[in-house]
């Protein structure tokens, strides 16, 4: 049921406040496969990340919520500023921000040459809802305008290619880097994990497609799965897959469990992987992320791998060079 009223313990209604008052007044646009659309009323689209542990300074993201549905996704606690409780809420009510464009072309002032602009940090910018409502398209539209800005994309999504030659005008006076996420080749496996994200190989294309028209792109591999797309023989033949493709770079991140994703994660565990239900009990017990040790094995596979296939980690946008799961810290800075 779409929120309206907060509960208080003595069970008198108490008004929504803030951004959970704005989404309880959001008008349904559309209701689709087992999802809703709904306008949400924007102040700003720019957010300010404050810490200096971060790679980019400002962060972007056209929707609140994302339909691809990902089992592992981080990004679910972010319907809870709306008092949204139930996890699944965040692939099934999806947000729509208005006078996105208009609204950046009013906060672009604040951002100093050097300080970069991530757009995907906690909802995919080319998710199903970007074919119908193209906030992400009107937000490109206006950094084509300007020069010297520092620029990532994030998007489990081919879509991306629809705007190549959007793109590529942006790239003409601006640094701007398209990382696209894949945790696995295997497509059956990515259906399980990602049920409403495109197929590898169909984001693999993008990664060709993209670098072919001259738009800087790679891989981000996150999360890596502990039990399910970690072996060496798999995160190989994403490495190898990378190159063939054409991109310019791939790095990757472990899976990190904050309680609202877990609440979703763990009941798909133990309906498709029960045999790793225990280990993730043990492996989370009493933290959000994997251990040091884990951390530092798959760090060092990955360098391996990049050694042998011949493709680089390092790449000339400062923006791209962390994926926003690294530092559970910051978090609630990236979400606006």
């Amino acid at each position: 049921m779409h929120p309206s009223l907060l509960q208080t313990d003595d069970s008198k209604p108490a008004p929504l406040v803030g951004i959970a008052k704005l989404a309880a007044q959001g008008e349904s646009i559309r209701q689709g496969h087992l999802v809703e659309y709904f306008t949400l009323p924007s102040r700003g689209l720019l957010n300010r990340c404050t810490s200096s542990r971060m790679p980019f300074t400002w962060t972007i993201n056209p929707y609140r919520g994302c339909e691809f549905a990902c089992k592992y996704c981080y990004a679910r606690y972010t319907h809870e500023f709306m008092e949204m409780r139930d996890g699944v809420d965040f692939e099934r009510k999806i947000y729509v921000k208005q006078q996105a464009a208009w609204l950046l072309r009013q906060e672009l002032k604040k951002v100093k040459r050097g300080e970069e602009i991530a757009i995907g940090t906690a909802t995919d910018p080319y998710q199903p809802a970007e074919k119908r409502f193209q906030v992400t398209l009107g937000i490109l539209e206006e950094l084509a305008l300007h020069h010297g800005l520092e620029i990532g994309i994030v998007t489990k999504s081919d879509l991306v290619l629809r705007d190549v030659d959007l793109l590529r005008r942006v790239a003409q006076h601006n640094s701007l880097f398209v990382n696209i996420t894949i945790t696995t080749m295997d497509a059956n496996l990515a259906r399980i994990l990602e049920p409403r994200a495109p197929r590898p190989d169909l984001r693999l294309a993008a990664v060709r497609g993209l670098n072919a028209a001259g738009v800087n792109a790679g891989v981000i591999c996150a999360p890596v799965v502990p039990g399910i797309t970690d072996s060496p023989s798999a995160l190989d033949a994403l490495v190898e897959a990378t190159r063939l493709a054409g991109g310019k770079y791939i790095y990757a991140n472990p899976l990190f469990l904050k309680p609202c994703s877990a609440s979703v994660f763990l009941p798909f565990l133990e309906k498709e992987f029960p045999r790793l239900v225990q280990d993730y009990r043990n492996r989370f017990a009493d933290r959000a992320f994997v251990s040091k040790a884990y951390s530092k094995r798959i760090s060092d596979l990955l360098a391996r791998l990049r050694k042998k296939h011949g493709i680089s980690r390092e790449f000339s946008s400062r923006s791209q060079r962390a994926h926003p799961v690294q530092q559970e810290a910051e978090q609630m800075k990236l979400f606006s």
